[in-house]
């Protein structure tokens, strides 16, 4: 699984690293919007924010039940407690991403609903802060991805996957 902040890189570097390992690629935010009909913001703006955690909640276990490759999942996905404990025992990359990078990489768009507001750079900073410990909580892998190209971070994630794999051996 690969998670991190908005910026990081998931939905770029998740598809390389499931064809470099050659597996299949899912996105849970994808598989949300196929579900429900809508796009994340509209759900966001219609139902509010723990309504879509819910949601998220549950399409990620269903794809955790379901799929064996590469499955990346939005920013806040592992707050939820159930999706924590469900992470368990599955390989789980953090793309880890520096305020000034992460920033440039989203431009602060308003298609970002967490990010829409008076102040998105402070949302975004604290975004940041808030989520950096459980982020590092349920990885088993974390790579910095500022100043990286996407080919750089999935040869950094194979090679860390190898280190895992050797060491259960």
């Amino acid at each position: 699984m690969v998670a991190g902040p908005p910026g990081s890189g998931k939905s770029t570097v998740g598809p390389l690293l499931a064809r470099h390992l050659g597996v299949g690629f899912r996105d849970s935010d994808d598989d949300i919007v196929a579900r429900e009909g809508r796009s994340i913001a509209d759900i966001f703006t219609g139902d509010g924010e723990p309504a879509f955690r819910e949601i998220e909640a549950e399409v990620i276990a269903q794809a955790l039940a379901e799929h064996e490759g590469v499955l990346s999942v939005g920013g806040g996905a592992v707050l939820a407690p159930a999706t924590q404990e469900r992470l368990r025992g599955h390989p789980v990359v953090f793309l880890n991403v520096g305020f000034a990078t992460g920033v440039q990489r989203v431009g602060l768009s308003t298609a970002r609903p967490l990010l829409a507001g008076v102040n998105p750079r402070a949302t975004y900073r604290n975004l940041l802060e808030a989520r950096l410990p459980v982020y590092r909580s349920v990885a088993t892998i974390e790579v910095a991805t500022d100043d990286r190209t996407p080919e750089e971070i999935v040869a950094a994630i194979a090679a860390e996957l190898t280190q895992e794999l050797e060491k259960t051996q």
